[in-house]
C-alpha cells in the first residue's frame, strides 16, 4: 500500500505542477478538497518552466504525461478515445501524445533474446543492429536470419526489460487514485474511472505479449494477401516469443514524408485515395482492421505500395455490424436516410417503438449539411460520430465495434488529406461499399430473417462479435466503458475494489501524510 502511495504522490503532484485542474474544471467541476490538495502538491520552491507556462493548458499537460512515462502516455491515449470524459479539446491534444522513450542496450535486448528463444536461435541471428526505434513498450532492432537456407533481413522487436512490472505497479496505483475520485467526485461516478484504467490494465497486458501481436499480422495478412498495393509483413513464429516478435524488414518511406514520396514519382493522391480504400476493404469485407494507422505506422515502397506495421491494436467488427455500417456509410451518400433508418430499427439498434419518419429526419439533419460543404471539409469518421451523437436520443445501443472504427477513420482520413487535401472521402468510399453490399444479400431482409429466429441474440449484438480474442474484447469493452458482469473480468475487477476499499481509510490518512512531507521537502 505505501509505495501505491508514494506513486500516487508523485502522479498527484506532477498534474498539480501542469496545472490539471485547470484543465479538468473545463469538464467537470472538482470539490474545494481537491482544489486545496492541489494548491498544496503544485507548490514549489523553484522557479517554474516559463517556457512551458506559455504553452496551451492541454499542451502542457501532455507533456507531463509524455515525462511521466510508459503507463501514462498508454493511459492518455486510450483517454484520446473517451472525449465524453475528458473533453473533445483534451482529447485532440492526448492523441499527438509522443509514445517514444530513451532506447535500452543491445546488450539487454540480446539477453532477452537468449532467455526467450534459447542460445541456439540466438546464435543464428547475424548483424543485429543497434536500436533503430523505441517507443514505450518495446524497441525494434535490425538483424538477419536463416530461414530455411534464405537469409532474410527481419525486424525483431523486443519488450523493454521489466515493464511488466512497472506498469502493473503504476496501473494499480491509477486505479487506487480513480476510486478516491469517484468515492470525492460524485458526478464521476457514471464515467467509470475503475472500470477504465482496469481494462487499460488488462488491454496492455495483452499488447505486452508480443504472441497476440503476432496473430493478429498473420490473420491480417492472410486476409489482405491477394490486395493489390496493400502489404503486411511475414511472421517467422521460430523467432517470436512473448518478449521477442521477429517479422520482415520493409523499406519504405513514412506516409509523412510527402515531398520524398513525390520525388520518387509516385502518386500521392492515389496514395491517399488507396489508403481510405483499403482500410474501408478490411472493415467491411473482413471484419478485421488496423486500428492504430497513423502515419509512424504506415509506408510507401518504391513501386507506391502501402506498407502497415504495428499490429498491437486491431479491430473486429461482425457481420451484420459490417452490413449495419455499409449500409449507413452507402446510405449518406445515396442521401437514402429512411433506409438508413429502418437499417437501425430492423438490427434492433434503436427501440422498436421508434418512428421511422422521426429517425429519418433526425438522420437527415445530418447528412444535408454535408452536401453543402467543401469537399475538404466531409469527414466519414466525423459523420459516425455525430451518427452516434444523434442516435443516443433515441435510446441506441453503444456500438463499441463502431466507436473504435470511427475513430480509426478520422486518423485514416486525416493521414489521407495531409496527402491530397482534396480527397473526397465520399466518391473514394463508394466503390468499396457498393461493392461489397451487392455482394452480400440486402441488409434489411438479412436483418429481417435473423430477427425472426434469433431476436434475443440480436438484442445482444453489441456484447457477441462473432471471432474476438482477449485482447480485441478488452479494447471494445473499453471504447463503451463497460464490461459484462458474467465474465472473469468482472470478478476481478470487483475483487480489485474490495481490496480498495479495506484500506481506504489508511490510503487517505497516508496520502495527507505524504502531501505534508511533500510539502516540506519539496
Amino acid at each position: 500500500m505505501i509505495k501505491k502511495l508514494f506513486i500516487l504522490f508523485k502522479i498527484a503532484r506532477k498534474l498539480a505542477s501542469s496545472d490539471a485542474l485547470k484543465i479538468i474544471s473545463k469538464t467537470h467541476e472538482p470539490p474545494v478538497a481537491i482544489k486545496i490538495l492541489f494548491n498544496l502538491l503544485s507548490f514549489s520552491f523553484f522557479s517554474k518552466n516559463n517556457q512551458l507556462q506559455d504553452t496551451k493548458d492541454e499542451e502542457r499537460l501532455c507533456k507531463s504525461i509524455e515525462n511521466m512515462g510508459p503507463t501514462f502516455i498508454k493511459l492518455g491515449q486510450f483517454l484520446a478515445t473517451r472525449p465524453d470524459i475528458i473533453g473533445e479539446d483534451l482529447s485532440v491534444q492526448l492523441e499527438k501524445l509522443q509514445d517514444r522513450v530513451p532506447a535500452f542496450s543491445s546488450y539487454e535486448a540480446k539477453d532477452i533474446i537468449k532467455k526467450n528463444l534459447g542460445n541456439k536461435t540466438f546464435e543464428s541471428i547475424n548483424n543485429f543492429s543497434e536500436p533503430v526505434a523505441a517507443a514505450s513498450i518495446a524497441q525494434v532492432h535490425k538483424a538477419k536470419i536463416n530461414d530455411n537456407g534464405t537469409i532474410k533481413d527481419v525486424a525483431i522487436k523486443i519488450l523493454r526489460p521489466n515493464i511488466k512490472k512497472i506498469f502493473n505497479e503504476e496501473i494499480d496505483a491509477l486505479m487506487l487514485l480513480a476510486y478516491f475520485v469517484e468515492n470525492l467526485i460524485k458526478k464521476t461516478r457514471r464515467l467509470k474511472l475503475v472500470e477504465v484504467v482496469f481494462l487499460l490494465k488488462q488491454i496492455t497486458n495483452h499488447e505486452m505479449d508480443l504472441r497476440f501481436e503476432a496473430a493478429a499480422a498473420n490473420e491480417f495478412s492472410e486476409n489482405t494477401k491477394n490486395d493489390l498495393g496493400f502489404y503486411v509483413p511475414a511472421i517467422y513464429w521460430n523467432y517470436t516469443s512473448e518478449e521477442v516478435l521477429t517479422l520482415d524488414w520493409v523499406e519504405g518511406i513514412s506516409i509523412r514524408e510527402k515531398e520524398k514520396i513525390k520525388n520518387n514519382n509516385i502518386d500521392v493522391n492515389k496514395i491517399a485515395s488507396d489508403l481510405i480504400q483499403h482500410f474501408l476493404r478490411h472493415a467491411v469485407r473482413d471484419g478485421f482492421f488496423h486500428a492504430d494507422m497513423h502515419q509512424g505506422n504506415v509506408f510507401i515502397d518504391e513501386s507506391g505500395q502501402i506498407i502497415t506495421i504495428d499490429f498491437g491494436i486491431m479491430g473486429r467488427i461482425d457481420k451484420l455490424n459490417r452490413k449495419y455500417l455499409a449500409e449507413i456509410l452507402f446510405g449518406f451518400i445515396q442521401r437514402d436516410y429512411k433506409k438508413v433508418a429502418e437499417v437501425h430499427i430492423l438490427a434492433g439498434l434503436v427501440p422498436r417503438n421508434v418512428q421511422v419518419g422521426e429517425l429519418s429526419q433526425a438522420l437527415r439533419s445530418i447528412g444535408e449539411p454535408i452536401f453543402g460543404q467543401s469537399v475538404k471539409d466531409i469527414s466519414g469518421g466525423r459523420l459516425l460520430k455525430q451518427l452516434f451523437d444523434i442516435t443516443e436520443k433515441f435510446n441506441m445501443q453503444t456500438q463499441p465495434q463502431l466507436l473504435l472504427l470511427q475513430k480509426t477513420m478520422v486518423v485514416v482520413e486525416g493521414v489521407a488529406r495531409k496527402l491530397n487535401p482534396s480527397t473526397n472521402i465520399w466518391d473514394t468510399s463508394k466503390p468499396v461499399l457498393e461493392k461489397w453490399l451487392k455482394e452480400t444479400k440486402d441488409p434489411i431482409t438479412s436483418f429481417t430473417e435473423k430477427l425472426k429466429d434469433s431476436t434475443d441474440v440480436l438484442k445482444r449484438l453489441p456484447d457477441l462479435p462473432e471471432i474476438m480474442d482477449k485482447a480485441n474484447q478488452a479494447l471494445t469493452y473499453l471504447a463503451s466503458g463497460q464490461i459484462p458482469q458474467n465474465s472473469n473480468s468482472y470478478s476481478l475487477l470487483k475483487e480489485k475494489e474490495m481490496e480498495m476499499k479495506s484500506f481506504k481509510n489508511q490510503s487517505i490518512i497516508g496520502l495527507l501524510s505524504l502531501v505534508i512531507l511533500g510539502f516540506i521537502v519539496f
